[in-house]
């Protein structure tokens, strides 16, 4: 129809409305300011840089939003930047937020200040909602220990056993964390008397300055004891491992946020410090690979484990995992048997935990749950009689006593938490650990970011929030009618199914009794896996189910 105005047209009119409106404005603002009052010139000053924004916006080649709605279109994007903090301080509320809620942030955060963590007027929780978990307690109560639990680890051919903490700090590497970071946390633990495990990165100045005890990870590429072509190095691992502050080793085999996948540190991001730490050239990639070069077999890793605790004088030696095909954990069970060989402690990483940077897939959707992949490993060393040679302990989301309680219950000698001491360190979970702009200054590297946590302050946090979480457990096991966390069985922990069924746990898990898997596999739920599982491999020696035909 003649005259009428194209669609594309009304749309282009529509696209920059707002870009012409300020614009407009802003020239009138301008032509006012002299013609009447000089008032109007600071509002021009207040429309011009919309203004340019406007004009940079239709010139970029790399935002076709931003060509297309100019001004409207930078709006959306800062309100897309902010929505983590819109989200987390005025939308949600205080049991809402992930991968932590406000109300866990705020315990933590309470309990690592000293400040008051009761809380008046009963539970905010749905305790008729599914998932809904709680302790039974008894009716005739037991005095609240004095004095903080201690797990000792240590089997048969250790000779330098350790008495652990029931919680201590999980791994976290140096460059994932920034150097106060690291100093905040083992001062912390030297003042708590509980560990510090110093994450794959390797065995750092930061970590041996103020003394805490050290649990030294070993991950596959090996950093601070490993050749020129990343094989391991007794030599230099020995000379580390006499350490006295190094109390005990774990070796890495996964991590519960990424497991199954290696890593790359590009050469960029490899500093002198670095790369003398880890024991890498400067100026080359820094590979974690997906698997030890040291052994490729369960019995294999079985003799590393050995030749580790010969190497270190005789200090416990354990693995770490997050639980994957059961035949593996099985395999794990059966080479010790076979070799006669057992790690003096097993973690149990799971695949809620942590980490700076994963993948979205593994991280979401890649391993076991930790209470599945405890009773699990639980139900292996039990049911091959070898649980009472080898620790277990827990590593996934732990922030408070019942969280440990509840791991206990299942299996669990003792639980290490990451996360919940970054939050003792101000952690504001911004989610940006994995950029380098972490606005608290615990993960970067960044020196101006970095100096706003003073490890003084930070390290007594620290000390606290481990103290009072420890307390708290203790008036569980006490409420309960016990005297230690050891004492604490499935049956202690009872969950809501729906909103008319509740069980206890071990109605809800298989839990087997001692040695049962030697005796008589075929009697379990994992007859298959069990006998699927071989100790000079790794892969399942025959089918665990039906597969898709080639």
């Amino acid at each position: 129809m003649p005259g009428a105005i194209e669609p594309s047209t009304v749309m282009l009119m529509r696209r920059y409305s707002l870009f012409g409106l300020v614009s407009g404005l802003a020239l009138l603002c301008l032509i006012l300011s002299f013609a009447s009052h000089p008032a109007w010139l600071f509002v021009f000053c207040v429309l011009f840089p919309l203004v340019l924004v406007g004009v940079f916006d239709v010139m970029q080649p790399h935002h076709s939003l931003l060509r297309n709605y100019p001004v409207i279109g930078s709006v959306r994007w800062i309100f897309e930047a902010l929505r983590p903090y819109l989200r987390q301080y005025i939308v949600e509320d205080d049991l809402e937020g992930h991968p932590y809620n406000r109300n866990v942030r705020s315990l933590v955060y309470a309990r690592a200040k000293g400040e008051e963590d009761r809380q008046p007027f009963g539970t905010e929780l749905d305790t008729q909602a599914p998932q809904y978990e709680w302790m039974t307690h008894s009716l005739a109560p037991t005095p609240v220990a004095k004095t903080p639990f201690r797990v000792q680890v240590g089997g048969k051919d250790c000779t330098k056993p350790y008495a652990a903490a029931t919680l201590n700090i999980s791994a976290m590497s140096f460059g994932s964390l920034g150097h106060n970071a690291i100093e905040a946390l083992n001062l912390g633990a030297k003042r708590g008397g509980f560990y510090h495990d110093t994450g794959e990165g390797g065995l750092s100045p930061y970590h041996r300055i103020h003394g805490g005890d050290i649990v030294w990870e070993l991950g596959s590429g090996y950093f601070g004891c490993r050749n020129r072509d990343g094989s391991f190095s007794p030599e230099r691992f020995a000379e580390k491992a006499a350490d006295p502050q190094v109390k005990m080793v774990e070796i890495k085999l996964s991590q519960g946020a990424k497991p199954g996948h290696g890593g790359v540190l590009p050469a960029a991001k490899v500093t002198p410090e670095i790369a003398e730490i880890r024991g890498i050239p400067l100026g080359e990639d820094c590979i974690s690979p997906s698997r030890h070069p040291a052994f490729s077999t369960p019995a294999q890793m079985m003799e590393f484990v050995a030749q580790l605790r010969e190497l270190s004088g005789g200090k416990p030696v354990g693995i770490k995992l997050c639980v994957g095909h059961p035949s593996e954990t099985f395999a794990i069970v059966k080479a010790m048997l076979k070799t006669g060989i057992a790690p003096d402690f097993v973690v149990v990483d799971g695949s809620e935990g942590g980490t700076g940077a994963a993948p979205q897939e593994l991280a979401d959707h890649m391993g076991m749950p930790l209470r599945e992949g405890l009773i699990l490993m639980r139900n292996a060393l039990v049911g091959t009689g070898m649980r009472e040679h080898v620790r277990l302990a827990a590593a996934g989301k732990v922030t408070s006593g019942f969280g440990m309680a509840a791991n206990m219950a299942v299996g669990a000698d003792w639980c290490n938490a990451a996360r919940a001491f970054m939050f003792s360190l101000g952690c504001v979970m911004s989610m940006r650990c994995h950029t380098g702009q972490c606005p608290t200054g615990i993960t970067t590297n960044d020196p101006h970011l970095q100096r706003g946590l003073v490890v003084e302050e930070k390290a007594q946090r620290v000390a606290s929030f481990q103290h009072h979480t420890v307390e708290a457990l203790a008036d569980l096991i006490a409420a309960a009618g016990l005297n230690h966390p050891s004492e604490l069985l499935p049956h202690h922990i009872w969950h809501r199914v729906t909103p008319v069924q509740v069980q206890p746990l071990d109605r809800l898990y298989p839990f087997l009794s001692t040695g049962v898997l030697n005796e008589a596999p075929e009697d379990t739920p994992y007859a298959a896996e069990w006998r699927a599982a071989d100790s000079d491999s790794f892969a399942p020696r025959a089918t665990v189910g039906p597969r898709r035909a080639a």
